[in-house]
């Protein structure tokens, strides 16, 4: 069977497809709750590890305060189910993978399982760059900054809410490889024209290491260079991608052209 037609080419009814989809979201659920109660007891532990950051910069004699009476329960609640969450989506992914992978085209399968597993480790990579490299200068320069008569004691919810924010955006900014091979493997845009929008890319990661990060030139350039890294990556794997795709094509049609030649002449 050539690789330009679906695996399966008899369709399943819509009532099947529900089915299972149902089932996938009921073992998406099942896999996301394993995850949340084997963190819950460990849930202000958690808590702890992610505002060490913050905490280790604090001027002696201060800490974090509970602006509110339910926050002390609820703060490390909602961490640990976002720490499911994250800890299920390879999980999460595979399912997702499993609905739709039926209807892909066999190029298509061997294209998009390399960019799943990447997608994941390029997001886990970013909130892993996020802790370690951001917070420290971030809350380095918030705490050094304010009038010495005020006392820098932060509110739980609201510095989780904060941390949970720079987690997703750094997370989503990591994924520019795949966003870029995306671009370049729909069409919607060539390597050439990536190449010659290079100049704009660039401003545009230092625009965005600006709003992000503390107004500095070293923060602001620890964000802005891997950014712009990860551009060039994406341009990198295009043109890797958009050759071995060429050559997967011009293969196929040789195979096929050589098939209808050989039934021709056995007429």
């Amino acid at each position: 069977m050539s690789n330009q037609q679906p695996e399966h080419d008899q369709e399943q009814p819509l009532i099947s497809h529900l089915v299972e989809l149902r089932q996938r979201l009921m073992f998406i659920l099942l896999i996301i709750l394993g995850f949340f109660l084997g963190l819950f007891y460990f849930a202000n532990d958690l808590y702890t590890y992610l505002s060490s950051p913050l905490t280790a910069l604090l001027p002696t004699g201060t800490s974090m305060i509970a602006t509110d009476v339910t926050s002390p329960f609820f703060a490390p609640f909602k961490l640990t189910l976002v720490a499911a969450i994250f800890l299920a989506m390879p999980f999460v992914l595979h399912q997702i993978w499993g609905f739709i992978a039926p209807g892909l085209y066999k190029h298509e399968k061997r294209f998009a399982i390399p960019l799943l597993i990447s997608s994941i480790f390029l997001f886990y990579a970013g909130i892993a760059f996020a802790y370690f490299v951001v917070f420290p200068l971030i809350f380095g320069f918030f705490t050094s900054v304010g009038p010495e008569n005020v006392a820098v004691m932060t509110d739980i919810s609201s510095y989780l809410n904060f941390v949970l924010k720079l987690f997703f955006a750094f997370g989503i900014v990591f994924e520019i490889p795949i966003a870029t091979l995306l671009l370049i493997w729909s069409g919607a845009a060539t390597v050439a024209g990536l190449r010659q929008k290079r100049a704009y890319v660039i401003v545009g990661c230092f625009v965005l290491g600006m709003l992000l990060t503390p107004p500095d030139v070293i923060s602001q350039s620890l964000l802005a260079l891997p950014m712009w890294l990860l551009f060039e990556t994406g341009i990198i794997l295009g043109v890797i991608f958009v050759r071995k795709q060429t050559d997967d094509e011009e293969l196929s049609d040789e195979f096929v052209a050589a098939e209808e030649e050989q039934e021709e002449n056995t007429k």
